[in-house]
Order: C-alpha cells, then structure tokens, then sequence
C-alpha cells in the first residue's frame, strides 16, 4: 500500500530545507575606524594652505600640498595599522595607491619603495630565520637556553632578553630579532602545545621586539641609524663620535632598559605559571633526542655567521664598506637554495603580510620626506620649546624623535630632526653631545607601532598579541624610556663625563 499525504492524499515528496544565513553583528568599533581615517585624510587634503614653519636662524619651511597630503596620509595609516581594521599588509598597498591616486608622488617611485633594498634586507632576515628553525638550529638554541636558565618563567623572560641584547652588540637588530623568532617559538611550544595567546607568549614576544631595540643603540654594529648620527653630528659640529665613546656612554643605557623592559613586562605580563616543573629535566632530554649537530646545522651557521662577519667588517676596512648589506644578506639565502636547505615551498610559507608591512612602511617614510612634510613637523615641534628649559628642550627632541620614529625609519627621523636640533641647541647653551645621545637613544626603541621597527613586525607574527595590544603596551613602556632618558641627562651622563651645557 503506497503512502499517503495526510493532509491531502499525495504521496509524500521530498521536503526543502531552507537554512537561515548566520547573521553577522556590525562591528561598530571597526566600521568608526574603517572610515575614520578616509575622512581625516580627505579633511587634510581639502585643507585651506598651512603656515610656513620658522626655525630660530629664520629659514621657512613651507609646506606644500603635497606634503600637506603626505600628513594626511600618514594618519590614515597610523589608525588603520594600530587598529588592524583590514590586514596591515593591506594598509600598506594602500598608502602607495593613496599617494599614486591623489599625484602626491609620481606612482613608479610610490610603489618602488615597496622594494627598497631595507625591505630585502628584512626579507633576508627572516628567511635565514626560517633556516634555523628547518635545520633544528632554533630547538638546540633553545633547549640548551632553558637548560641553564632553569624552570622559573621569569627566569626565561631575562635568559631571552639578555640574549637578544647580547647578540645586538655584533648584529643588525633586524638580525637577531630574524635568528630568535623560531628559537622563542619552540620555548612557547614547551609553554603551551596549542600556541593559543598566553600573557607568557605576549611578553615573551613583545619583550624580544623591545629589547632588541634597546641593544642596538650600544654600539654601532646594531644599526644604520647610528652611523648617520655620526655623520651630521661631525657635519655640523666638527667633532667625530668614536666606536668606542658611543658604547662607552650607550651601554648603561642599554642594560638599564633591557632589565626595566623585563621587569615592566613581567608586570604586565605575568606568566600564567610561575615554574614549570620538570622543564630542565625536559630540555635536556629534548637536546638529547635532537643527536649531533647535522651538517645542514653546520652549513647554515657558517653561511650565516660568514655573512654577519663581512656586516661587521663593513664598519672597519673600507674595501668592504661599498657592499650593500641587502646583498649581502641575500647572498645566503640564493646560498640556501644552491645548497637544497631550503625548496620552494618554503619560498611559499614566507609571511608576505610582514614583508608588506615594511614597504608601506618605506613608501609612507620616504613620501613624508620628499614632500618636506617630515622637516616642517620637525621645525615646528622644536619652535614650541625653542625658548623652554634646557632640560625640557632635551626631552622634548628626544620625544619627538621617538615618535617620529615610530612611523617613519629612523635613520629619516635622526636626519630630519638633528640638523635642527643643534642649531637650536646653541641658543639655549646646551652641548650637542646630549642632542646626539638622547635623540639616538629615542630613535632606537619605537616601542608603540609594529612599522617602527622590524622587530616589531617580526615578534607580531607569534600570533601572541594583536597590533592594538602592543601600542597599549608601547605607550608606557615609551613613557619608561623617557623617565630613564631624563635621568641619564641629569645625572648619569654627567657623572660619565658627558657635557650637558656648553661651556661647561
């Protein structure tokens, strides 16, 4: 018998299943911010003309609509990046589209500075990263590190600080930061299997990417920004800073703020444990299992340290200071490739966001510069203490450089504001000495945006915070970094021999 509808004698048929769509919330916060920065950028653009800038000799800075453009710009990318509103590799092409769109800069040179050999370089870097984690290098770094420091979690955090600044001393921060990454991924593996975000992980991480900043202001091996300093301080003063009178009156400072650094971030990011127990026992064991050191181990620690070699030569013969350190970085990674440590597919895993992050980064530098935008906020900022305290005037230098650095390279933040800071400086008495310590001091560590520094983009790709996480924590480690900066001007920096006063 054939089965009937009881509602109207059909025979049964299939039945339609309609499935709602999920309903997505609008994310109010981010839809403000998605906008926010459009509008503020548009507001700038269409913005009547701004008033020249003045430095104390008289010389006008005007500003152009370009370059009034340029500043408009570079808010857009500021709230897009810090509140991640799309990824920020995304805010980066933007800013060469933005600037190609509205003719700020010709779009050959806007987009062109997305390869800018700095960006190779931290492409370089993190491929060689990439290297010590394939080869096993990174788990036997960090094994024999865990082994030593033992089990207590606070303990870790200063084992891979002082390491990091450690390695600063001989090598590009972007370097070390580059080498460490995969060492600290495999000490949070040991910490938590899953790799969710702990508050272990976040300070780890965003303790590697401050310290590392730190280091490299001792000497100046650690970065490019130094050198330049030199430069215009002998320009215009007449005087050149030695190797070893930069360390002689950077190292305290660069101690003192690793150690702060470790303490702040065991405050703000106390490990969910305190002691891991049996982890001593456990990294040995792990070492033990890892067998001899493997020829690809081998391979990749003479390439590696060859190449870091000719870096730090570069600073002493001559006949070496030509090479690009891009290409000298690069050398080892078409060395990789020869050799078969690394294939094509991890040409694919290389994280293209962070890469991304970096060439905006150039573009927005390099367009804040070339517009005149970067010198006219300079000119104006000193001009509102041109005639404040020494000690005030001092500071404020200092903080502006460590914000600007925060959005542009600071070898452009060092070159755009110490030229002006000097001349400033002998109408107030104060010695060029402390211009130059102070303003390199804030240009090392940017502490609040991940474009501030390639560590700070490296450490971001932990997965272990999120770009909003790391400002709130930059902002007060960055008032950190000035509290300890006033100090050295008023008293350690004097008791060292340095010269605050002129004259004096």
């Amino acid at each position: 018998m054939s089965e009937r509808h009881s509602s109207g004698g059909l025979p049964n048929q299939p039945q339609t299943i309609t499935l709602s769509k999920p309903v997505h919330p609008v994310d109010w916060r981010r839809l403000g911010f998605l906008l926010a920065g459009p509008a503020l950028f548009l507001l700038l653009y269409f913005s009547p003309s701004w008033p020249d800038a003045i430095d104390p000799a008289g010389k006008a800075f005007p500003l152009s609509p370009e370059g009034k453009a340029a500043i408009g710009l570079f808010l857009l990318a500021s709230l897009w990046w810090v509140f991640e509103v799309v990824p920020i590799g995304v805010t980066s092409v933007l800013i060469a589209v933005v600037q190609a769109l509205f003719l700020i800069r010709d779009p050959k040179v806007a987009f062109k500075d997305f390869m800018d050999p700095s960006v190779w370089f931290i492409f370089g870097s993190i491929v060689i990263g990439m290297v010590f984690s394939k080869t096993g290098l990174t788990k036997r770094m960090a094994y024999k590190m865990l082994y030593v420091v033992g089990e207590r979690t606070s303990f870790i955090y200063l084992g891979a600080f002082l390491m990091t600044m450690a390695m600063t001393l001989i090598m590009a921060h972007t370097a070390v930061a580059a080498a460490l990454f995969p060492l600290l991924m495999a000490i949070n593996s040991l910490y938590n299997e899953d790799n969710q975000p702990t508050r272990f992980g976040k300070g780890l991480f965003i303790g590697m990417a401050f310290v590392a900043g730190a280091g490299s202001i001792i000497t100046l091996l650690g970065s490019a920004r130094a050198a330049v300093a030199i430069g215009f301080f002998k320009d215009i003063v007449g005087r050149e800073i030695s190797f070893f009178e930069l360390s002689y009156y950077m190292f305290p400072m660069g101690l003192g703020m690793t150690l702060l650094l470790w303490l702040f971030l065991l405050l703000v990011f106390p490990p969910e444990k305190k002691i891991i127990p049996g982890l001593r026992a456990r990294a040995a064991d792990l070492y033990q299992r890892l067998g001899p050191i493997t020829r690809a181990e081998i391979f990749t620690l003479v390439v590696v340290l060859s190449a870091i070699l000719v870096l730090c030569l570069r600073s002493f013969l001559p006949f070496l200071a030509s090479l690009d350190k891009s290409a000298i970085i690069l050398v080892t990674l078409v060395l990789f490739f020869v050799f078969k440590i690394l294939d094509i597919e991890d040409l694919e895993r290389i994280p293209w966001n962070i890469i991304l992050l970096f060439g905006g980064a150039m573009s927005i530098g390099f367009c804040l510069w070339e517009t005149k935008a970067a010198n006219w906020m300079a000119v104006m900022w000193l001009n509102l203490f041109k005639e404040a305290h020494w000690f005030v005037f001092i500071l404020s230098i200092a903080f502006f450089v460590m914000v600007a650095t925060n959005f542009i390279m600071n070898v452009a933040a060092i070159a755009i504001s110490m030229p002006v800071a000097l001349v400033t400086a002998g109408y107030l008495g104060v010695a060029p000495e402390v211009i130059f310590y102070a303003s390199l001091t804030a240009a090392g560590m940017p502490f609040m945006l991940l474009v501030g520094a390639a560590p700070n983009a490296i450490a971001y790709e932990s997965k272990q915070f999120s770009s909003g996480e790391f400002f709130k924590v930059g902002v007060f480690a960055s008032l950190i970094l000035m509290l300890v900066l006033g100090l050295f001007i008023l008293l350690i920096w004097p008791l060292m021999g340095l010269p605050i006063l002129s004259g004096k």
